[in-house]
C-alpha cells in the first residue's frame, strides 16, 4: 500500500508545473549548449581534419538554422494537435543521434546532411517547442514567470557549453567530444522531456485553422512579424560581428571577446527587467522601448566605441534588449490569440524571423566589406527602430480593439 502511495505522489509531481519547468529549463540549456553553441568550438579542428575553410563550415550551421526555420510550421501544428511529449522525446532521441553521426563525418557533404538533421531535431525540442508547452499548460497570471525561469536558465547556456566543449575536445579530440556530447544530450533529454512534458486536450482542427486564417488575414499579425523580423535580424548581426567590429575600432582581441561576452548575461537582465515591468506597463510597449534603446547603442558605438567606457556601455546598452524578444513574442501571441492555435501561429513566424536570423549576418559582412561597420551599425539601428515602432501600432491597434 505504500509503494502504491508513493507511486501517486511521485506521479503527481512529474505532473507539476514546478517540475515542468525545472525539466525544460534544463532541456533547453543541454539543448542549445549542445545542438547550437558547441558549433563554434568544432571549426578549427573540423577545418584541420576535413580540409575545408571556416566559411563552408559556418555554412553548415547556417544550414540548420534555416532548416529548423522551415520545419517550424509543420512542428507548430502538431504541436497544436497532440501536445509536446512525444515530438520533444522523439526530437531528443534524432538530435542525440544526429551529434553522433556528427562526430563521423569525412567530408564536408556529409557535415551539412547532418547539420540539416540537427536543424529538424532542433525545431522539435528548442524555444519553440517548449513555449508552445508552456503556454499551452499555464495561464497568462503565471505564463510570464514560467517563461521567464526557463530563459534565464537556458541563458547560461553558452557560459557553460563553449568552455566545457573546449575542455572535451583538448582532452580527448573533437570526434570524442562530439560522442560525449552525444551521450549526455540524450541522458539528459531523452528521459525529462518523456516524463515531464503533458500534453492537453487539443482543439478541433476547423477551430484552429479559423484562429489561423483569421489571424494572418490581420494587420496586428503582420506588425508582430515585422517587429521581431527585424529585431532578430539585428540580434544576430551584432552576436556575430561585434568582436570583429570591436577590433576593427582598436580594441585588443581579448578585451572584445570579453565585452561581446557581456551579451549573454545581460539578456538574463533584460528578461528579468521586462518581466517585472510588465505588472506596470504592457508587454508591446516595453519590448517597444528596449528595441528602441538597441537602436541607439548600435548609433552611438561608432560614435563613443573606440574608448574602452564608450565602448562598454554601448554594449551594456545593447544587451539590455539582447533576450527580451525571446520572451515577448510568445506572451503576444497567446494574449492576442489564446492557446488553442499558438504553437501554429508561433512557426508561422518563424520561418521568416529564423530566415532573418540565418542570413542577415552575412548581408551585414558583405555590407562592411563594402562600406564600412558604421554602415552596418545603422542598418541594425534602423532595424530596431523599425521593431520598436511596429510594437507602438500594435499596442495602438491592440487599443483601439478594446475601445470599440
Amino acid at each position: 500500500m505504500n509503494g502504491n502511495k508513493s507511486g501517486v505522489i511521485a506521479n503527481a509531481e512529474l505532473k507539476s508545473p514546478a517540475w515542468l519547468i525545472g525539466a525544460l529549463a534544463i532541456t533547453q540549456t543541454v539543448g542549445y549548449g549542445v545542438l547550437y553553441y558547441a558549433f563554434s568550438v568544432f571549426i578549427p579542428p573540423m577545418s584541420r581534419d576535413l580540409n575545408a575553410g571556416v566559411a563552408q563550415l559556418t555554412g553548415a550551421i547556417t544550414l540548420a538554422v534555416l532548416v529548423s526555420g522551415v520545419a517550424a510550421p509543420l512542428i507548430g501544428r502538431w504541436l497544436d494537435r497532440h501536445g509536446g511529449r512525444g515530438l520533444m522525446t522523439a526530437g531528443s532521441v534524432l538530435g542525440a543521434l544526429a551529434v553522433l553521426a556528427w562526430s563521423q563525418v569525412r567530408s564536408v557533404v556529409q557535415l551539412y546532411l547532418v547539420c540539416g538533421v540537427l536543424g529538424v531535431a532542433s525545431a522539435m525540442v528548442l524555444y519553440e517547442a517548449a513555449f508552445a508547452v508552456i503556454v499551452a499548460w499555464f495561464d497568462a497570471a503565471r505564463r510570464a514567470r514560467a517563461l521567464l525561469a526557463v530563459t534565464v536558465v537556458a541563458g547560461f547556456a553558452s557560459s557553460i557549453f563553449l568552455p566545457l566543449t573546449g575542455f572535451l575536445v583538448d582532452r580527448y579530440g573533437w570526434r570524442q567530444a562530439l560522442i560525449v556530447l552525444a551521450a549526455g544530450y540524450a541522458v539528459t533529454t531523452v528521459p525529462l522531456h518523456g516524463l515531464a512534458v503533458r500534453s492537453r486536450g487539443a482543439p478541433s482542427d476547423a477551430d484552429r485553422r479559423e484562429i489561423v486564417g483569421t489571424a494572418v488575414r490581420e494587420r496586428p499579425f503582420w506588425l508582430l512579424a515585422a517587429a521581431f523580423l527585424t529585431q532578430t535580424g539585428a540580434v544576430a548581426v551584432m552576436g556575430v560581428l561585434l568582436v570583429t567590429y570591436l577590433i576593427v575600432l582598436g580594441h585588443a582581441p581579448v578585451f572584445a571577446a570579453s565585452v561581446a561576452g557581456l551579451l549573454g548575461v545581460l539578456s538574463v537582465t533584460g528578461r528579468l527587467v521586462t518581466t517585472g515591468l510588465q505588472a506596470r506597463w504592457r508587454v508591446a510597449l516595453i519590448t517597444a522601448v528596449m528595441f528602441g534603446l538597441q537602436g541607439l547603442a548600435a548609433v552611438l558605438l561608432p560614435l563613443v566605441g573606440r574608448s574602452v567606457a564608450g565602448a562598454v556601455g554601448a554594449v551594456v546598452l545593447f544587451g539590455i534588449g539582447f533576450g527580451v524578444g525571446t520572451i515577448a513574442r510568445p506572451a503576444l501571441l497567446a494574449d492576442r490569440y489564446g492557446t488553442a492555435a499558438y504553437a501554429s501561429l508561433s512557426g508561422a513566424l518563424a520561418l521568416p524571423i529564423t530566415a532573418a536570423k540565418a542570413i542577415a549576418p552575412l548581408l551585414a559582412a558583405g555590407v562592411a566589406q563594402l562600406v564600412g561597420y558604421p554602415a552596418v551599425m545603422g542598418a541594425v539601428a534602423a532595424a530596431c527602430a523599425l521593431g520598436a515602432l511596429s510594437l507602438v501600432a500594435y499596442d495602438r491597434s491592440r487599443s483601439a480593439a478594446y475601445r470599440r
